[in-house]
C-alpha cells in the first residue's frame, strides 16, 4: 500500500501539472480567500452581537461593538494581505519579507489605536445621550474628558510605533522638550488659547447650551461648542460667532441661564391731581403682588410712593419671579396689565409728559390791553363795512 502511495505522483505526472511547482501561488489565493470568509464571519457574529446589546440600556456593550465594526474588518483584510504579501516576498527577497513584519506591527498599533478612539467616541456620545442614562452627563466635561484622554492616546501610540521602528523614547523626549520652547515661543497665542479652553473646563462658567452675554465686547448668545482654541457661539440672530478661548478669558462674561429668578422693577405715575388716589393704589396693587401665584414671596417685594416727577407722581414695585426668559415676560405683562387696573379702578389716569405755562398778573393785564385795543381799531372798520 505505501510502495502504491509513493508511485501515484509519477503515475499522475503531477510535474507536468501547470503552476504545480508554483504552490505558494495556491497558499496565497487561500490566504485571501480565508480572509474574505472571515470577513464575513466577524460581520455575522457582530450583527448578531449587536442586536443583543440594543436589548439593553448600557453604554458599554453598545459601544464596544459599533467601535469594533470598521477596525476588525480592516484587521483582517489587512492581516490576510501581509500574510500574502510575506508569502511572496519569501519568495523574491528575506529583507523585503523583514520590512514586511515591521509594517505588520506599526499597522496593528495604529488598528488597536483607532479602535480605542472609536471607543472613546462612541462612549462619550453615550454619557449624554438620555436613551441611556436618566440623568445626562454634563457634555461640556465629557467633551473636555474626551479629548484630553484621545490626546493622551494619540501620543502614546506615536511613541510605542516610534520604539518598534527602533527609534530612542527618550531622545525622542529630549528633542521634543528642546522643541517645545521654540514652539512655545512661535505660537504662544495657540498656547494662550489652549489654556484659557483648559480654564473654561475647569471653572466651568458656562457649558455647551448656555446663554451668555459680555458687555466688554458686545457678545450675546447660545454656546454651541467648546473647543481647544475657539469657542463657538451662536447669536440670537443665527450668526455664529467664533471667539478665541484667550478673550473670553480675559472678559467678563454674564450666564443669565443661571439665574434663580427675574426681577420686575417698574416704575408708574400718575397725575398731580390724582395725588389723593396714591395711597389706596399702593396698598391694593402691594396686595396684588402678595396673592399673585406667580411671584415669589420669599424673595424681595416692595411698593412704595417714590418720587415727584415733573408731570407725575410715582410709585414704583420691586418683585421676583421664575428665570425662564419667555414665562417672565408673560408674568411681566400680567403685573403690569392688573395694576393700571387697579389705577383705572381708583379713577385715576396714568401720567403723561405734559407742561404748564404760569404767567405774572403784569404780563396777563398787558394781554388785556393788547387785545382791548385791538378790538377798538377794528369797531370803526366795521361800521363803514355796514354803511
Amino acid at each position: 500500500m505505501n510502495d502504491f502511495i509513493e508511485q501515484l505522483p509519477e503515475q499522475l505526472q503531477l510535474d507536468q501539472l501547470p503552476l504545480i511547482g508554483e504552490a505558494w501561488i495556491y497558499h496565497v489565493f487561500a490566504v485571501v480567500l480565508a480572509s474574505l470568509v472571515a470577513a464575513y464571519v466577524a460581520k455575522r457574529v457582530l450583527d448578531h452581537v449587536q442586536k443583543r446589546a440594543e436589548r439593553t440600556r448600557n453604554i458599554w456593550d453598545d459601544a464596544l461593538v459599533e467601535a469594533a465594526r470598521r477596525p476588525a474588518w480592516v484587521l483582517i483584510w489587512s492581516m490576510g494581505l501581509m500574510w500574502a504579501a510575506r508569502i511572496t516576498a519569501l519568495q523574491m527577497d528575506d529583507s523585503l519579507a523583514a520590512v514586511l513584519d515591521q509594517v505588520q506591527r506599526v499597522l496593528l498599533i495604529v488598528l488597536l489605536t483607532w479602535f480605542i478612539l472609536r471607543m472613546m467616541r462612541q462612549v462619550e456620545l453615550r454619557l449624554v445621550d438620555p436613551a441611556y442614562r436618566e440623568t445626562p452627563a454634563d457634555q461640556t466635561t465629557v467633551s473636555a474628558l474626551g479629548k484630553l484622554l484621545r490626546a493622551s492616546v494619540v501620543i502614546t501610540a506615536v511613541l510605542v510605533v516610534l520604539q518598534s521602528l527602533g527609534y530612542s523614547i527618550s531622545g525622542v523626549l529630549a528633542f521634543g522638550g528642546i522643541g517645545g520652547i521654540a514652539v512655545g515661543f512661535a505660537a504662544k497665542d495657540l498656547l494662550a488659547n489652549f489654556f484659557g479652553g483648559l480654564m473654561i473646563y475647569l471653572d466651568r462658567p458656562f457649558v455647551v447650551g448656555n446663554w451668555v452675554r459680555s458687555p466688554d465686547r458686545n457678545i450675546e448668545g447660545t454656546v454651541e461648542e467648546i473647543g481647544w482654541r475657539l469657542t463657538r457661539i451662536r447669536t440670537f440672530d443665527k450668526r455664529p460667532l467664533y471667539i478665541p478661548n484667550a478673550v473670553i478669558a480675559s472678559i467678563v462674561v454674564e450666564n443669565p441661564s443661571r439665574m434663580t429668578h427675574r426681577r420686575i422693577y417698574e416704575h408708574i405715575g400718575i397725575r398731580y391731581d390724582d395725588i389723593a388716589r396714591m395711597e389706596p393704589i399702593v396698598a391694593e396693587v402691594r396686595k396684588m403682588l402678595q396673592a399673585h401665584e406667580d411671584i415669589d414671596q420669599g424673595q424681595t417685594l416692595m411698593v412704595f410712593f417714590d418720587r415727584c416727577s415733573p408731570s407725575s407722581v410715582d410709585f414704583f414695585i420691586y418683585c421676583f419671579t421664575t428665570p425662564v426668559w419667555a414665562e417672565f415676560h408673560r408674568v411681566k405683562e400680567d403685573v403690569l396689565l392688573k395694576i393700571l387696573a387697579i389705577v383705572d379702578k381708583h379713577e385715576a389716569q396714568v401720567a403723561f409728559p405734559t407742561s404748564t405755562i404760569h404767567l405774572p398778573d403784569a404780563l396777563e393785564l398787558r394781554r388785556a390791553q393788547v387785545e382791548g385795543g385791538r378790538q377798538r381799531e377794528s369797531a370803526p372798520e366795521l361800521q363803514e363795512h355796514g354803511a
